[in-house]
């Protein structure tokens, strides 16, 4: 059995239907100032029932790749946006 990525982030975009754009935060050291910075990256991930809202928390699991660009599909909401 194949181990498979797991990322947390927020919901950025609505993507269309069954997709939504999520933002992913992680910190890292600077190699010269030695200082944390931040680093974003945003992946496009599958929501099969459409659940999903913007601001929501999410984590999302690697899957096959469901189309040029989304590899990932949502496994939970941890916690739910503003609305």
């Amino acid at each position: 059995m194949t181990h498979k990525r797991e990322i947390q982030g927020v919901v950025v975009k609505k993507s269309g239907d069954k997709t939504a754009s999520v933002l992913v935060t992680r910190s890292v050291l600077h190699p010269k100032y030695h200082k944390t910075v931040k680093r974003f990256k945003k992946y496009l991930i599958h929501d099969e029932k459409n659940e999903l809202n913007v601001g929501d928390s999410v984590i999302a699991i690697e899957c096959r790749p469901l189309s040029k660009t989304k590899s990932f599909r949502l496994k939970t909401i941890v916690a739910t946006g503003v609305k």
